[in-house]
């Protein structure tokens, strides 16, 4: 349930949108046309009459989305034309996220169907992040759905070392759905301005509005002045909507999804063992992951969810089993005697559990512990590497998927990632992308991170000038770290000081390295 003062809080709270779309060559970026359109009826299509067709249950998923959209398409929009003919030609990139949205789509459709809304939105993880439910952005917005975590923590989904809930299936869904309602009632009940604000903050949204009304514009989406991101997402879930009513008028290939569920919800009751549980249900364990991506780890959270994914056809065959397996045995324990100079976070660490497992299961009051002694330690029950979806695997994927020379660092108290960005001469962007972070992470001491440096021509990372035009809410530091220069440069190459304020508008001159994509 949301705060009382949950509308105050999300003046400053936004989802960020991880769009998985590369840039087009035509114009899906040019500004949109002022739409004239002023009352909320108009973001929804008259439904059309129902055919014999409609009579009958639906035939896939694809044909239930159908019957479900709402929406008025905007086909004539210059912009959602553009995104049409972009999923047109790239039926590739169709076929691919229809296909990873087979696990979840039908699910999504019957959330939103039961909050009595228009299923274009079961579309808006294609938007958001290609229906990846590990996918992570720049802007630390985690999950198929893409909540930061403010924005998460305020609509329930818990997240510690063990659990993410922004990246639960089942719970990102429903949060995702009560957020859809609350913005909706928000925005008048005009889908396109509450999409907009999911996107880009429903105060970057309302400022916008009344910048037009005290201008007497207009106030509608296609209206107001919006960061170019947010210009672009409505049109982009439009056109595939469009697409989707659509597919073989687009010659866009849809991958077969059954209008069926693909899993249910068990409660285990207690921490298991992922490797185990998968085991039990007779799925490979990257399936379990699949289903499962909140959980960090090689385990449940011992404190927290313990409901699983589970396919609809191992249901009855994971709950006998688990019915016949102990709790005491739905993880391993290994114990381990206390050396001299131990400590329960070294230990923590080298079992991949935390400090408040080993005290709980260990009766511990505090953390002292005396070397001799022995812990029970909750531990996995096979080799790391096969658990490949726990964070700390995937983060070694993404650090050994770089090209070039590779190097190291390991995190010092004090560091910051501009300043290690600077010592491995990389920019920010690429140094929090090899290590599956986003600049504003905090960084731990201790964490190794990796870097490439292209070897191929040694003399290609050259100097470019560029003119830069300062943005609302811009600063020294976040032009600094967005470019990878320092401040005092800027401060030099422009012949000002840091007292001085920048105005939006004002034009600055960087010099920046050729190889840093801006």
């Amino acid at each position: 349930m949301v705060h009382k003062n949950f509308a105050a809080a999300l003046l400053a709270a936004t989802v960020g949108a991880c769009s998985q779309l590369p840039e087009t060559g035509s114009s899906p970026d040019s500004e949109n046309p002022q739409i004239q359109e002023t009352t909320a009826a108009n973001n929804l299509a008259t439904p059309a009459p129902k055919s014999a067709d409609e009579a009958l249950p639906p035939t896939d998923i694809w044909e239930r989305l159908r019957r479900g959209f709402h929406l008025n398409h905007r086909v004539e929009n210059p912009k959602v034309k553009d995104y049409i003919a972009y999923f047109s030609r790239n039926e590739g990139y169709m076929s691919r996220v229809t296909e990873r949205s087979r696990r979840y789509i039908f699910h999504v459709a019957e959330e939103l169907e039961q909050a009595n809304m228009p299923l274009e939105l079961a579309l808006l993880p294609i938007v958001e992040s290609a229906y990846d439910p590990f996918a992570y952005s720049h802007a630390q917005a985690s999950g198929m759905w893409q909540f930061i975590p403010a924005t998460g923590r305020s609509f329930g989904l818990q997240q510690n070392w063990w659990y993410d809930g922004r990246r639960d299936v089942h719970e990102s869904t429903r949060a995702a759905v009560k957020y859809f309602n609350y913005l909706f009632k928000r925005f008048d009940s005009d889908w396109e301005l509450a999409l907009a604000a999911y996107n880009a903050g429903e105060g970057t949204v309302r400022r916008a509005m009344e910048r037009n009304r005290r201008r007497g514009l207009g106030t509608t989406f296609w209206d107001i002045k919006l960061p170019r991101e947010t210009k672009r997402y409505v049109p982009q879930l439009l056109a595939l909507a469009e697409v989707v009513s659509r597919p073989d008028h687009y010659k866009v290939p849809l991958h077969d999804v059954a209008n069926e569920p693909y899993y249910t919800r068990v409660n285990v009751g207690s921490q298991i063992d992922l490797a185990q549980a998968a085991e039990l249900a007779q799925i490979e364990l990257d399936e379990l992951y699949l289903l499962n991506p909140g959980f960090n780890r090689w385990a449940t959270d011992p404190n927290g969810n313990h409901h699983l994914l589970i396919p609809v056809d191992s249901q009855e065959r994971f709950e006998g089993a688990l019915k016949d397996l102990p709790v005491d045995q739905r993880v391993t324990w290994e114990r381990y005697t206390i050396a001299r100079g131990d400590s329960l976070s070294t230990i923590a660490r080298r079992y991949q559990t935390t400090i408040t497992a080993i005290r709980e299961a260990n009766r511990l009051r505090s953390n002292n512990i005396r070397a001799g002694k022995t812990l029970l330690i909750p531990s996995a029950s096979g080799p790391t590497g096969q658990y490949a979806y726990t964070v700390d695997q995937r983060v070694k994927q993404r650090q050994a998927s770089g090209k070039g020379q590779k190097s190291s660092y390991t995190i010092q108290p004090g560091d910051s990632l501009w300043a290690i960005s600077r010592k491995l001469k990389v920019s920010v962007k690429e140094l929090a992308r090899w290590n599956s972070m986003a600049p504003g992470d905090t960084l731990r001491p201790g964490r190794t991170l990796v870097a490439y440096s292209d070897t191929t021509n040694g003399s290609n990372r050259t100097t470019r000038k560029l003119s830069y035009r300062v943005r609302n809410g811009d600063s020294l530091y976040r032009i600094a770290t967005k470019f990878s220069v320092k401040i005092d440069d800027i401060l030099r190459w422009n012949k000002i000081t840091k007292s001085k304020y920048l105005q939006p508008g004002q034009r600055l001159t960087l010099f920046v390295n050729s190889a840093h994509n801006s």
